[in-house]
């Protein structure tokens, strides 16, 4: 589970809980929650974004909410390991030695890469291919990020109008002052629910997908780099020293440590961000 995530999401709670309990009391609270202000707010919010794009997108990205927490991210250390190994084995055997260890590699994406490098298929060729898998991802990426900055527009929008119908009601009520603040507080807690759906969820789950699909799509770019060197029959220590330029300096210490143990090859999978 990812910590950050989960940690984030408890404190904002705890500091928005805190910051109400202490100012009213802990009965304030109540003031707080009303269904009809979280029907409007959310149900609109949701049902804009949904006309926005097509149902199976909409649904798809409410499937991958799931992943935000989870905590499992993409070893370029494991990564390069596998590929310096894919490419000593080469070296060693020819390149239509590589077949048999497909089955080993649980990652799609060099799987066809190497069945392309056994087939003969030309470098360029190969590059294509896998460059273009690799800016389809980016687009599947791209739109689920645009889906949550949708809803990160519509929640406030929505949470507006929801006041306004309050605004509304509350014109009825100016012949009983004593009705009037708690109407107008009433108004207002929707444009409240609106701000922080977006402030709260919506924009830090974009941020969070922009970091993750900015290190997937460098994972594969040195994807690429591994699986050309071994096409090209370059020398695997090179190879490892290129691919080891993707690491920043911890990474580059633990990957030394990786090296230094023993494990079977093919353990690196990659698990598309969203």
């Amino acid at each position: 589970m990812d910590l950050a995530s989960v940690g984030g999401l408890l404190i904002g709670f705890i500091a928005i809980v805190v910051s109400i309990a202490l100012d009213n009391g802990v009965g304030g609270l109540i003031a707080f929650v009303n269904w009809p202000s979280v029907f409007i707010t959310v149900g609109g919010g949701l049902a804009a974004t949904m006309i926005s794009y097509k149902l199976n997108d909409f649904i798809r990205m409410m499937k991958v909410c799931s992943n935000i927490f989870n905590a499992k991210e993409n070893s370029k250390e494991d990564m390069i390991r596998t590929l310096v190994e894919l490419s000593n084995k080469a070296r060693r055997e020819g390149l239509l030695a590589l077949e048999a260890e497909q089955d080993k590699i649980g990652d799609e994406f060099i799987k066809q890469s190497l069945q392309l490098v056994v087939d003969g298929v030309e470098p360029g060729t190969i590059r294509e291919f896998m460059e273009l898998e690799l800016s389809n991802l980016e687009s599947r990426h791209l739109l689920g990020r645009s889906i949550f900055k949708t809803m990160a527009a519509q929640f406030p929008a929505w949470g507006m109008i929801g006041t306004l119908i309050g605004l509304i009601n509350l014109l009825g009520k100016l012949d009983d002052p004593s009705a009037v603040g708690p109407a107008m507080a009433v108004a207002l807690i929707t444009t409240f629910y609106g701000s922080v759906l977006a402030n709260f969820v919506c924009n830090p789950v974009v941020d969070k997908l922009t970091v993750r699909s900015r290190n997937e799509v460098q994972l594969k770019e040195m994807i690429i780099e591994g699986i050309l060197s071994i096409q090209a029959g370059e020398n695997p220590r090179i190879m490892e020293h290129k691919l080891k330029t993707f690491l920043s300096p911890e990474q580059k210490t633990h990957y030394e440590e990786l090296v230094n143990n023993t494990a079977p090859m093919g353990g690196a999978q990659v698990q598309e961000a969203v």
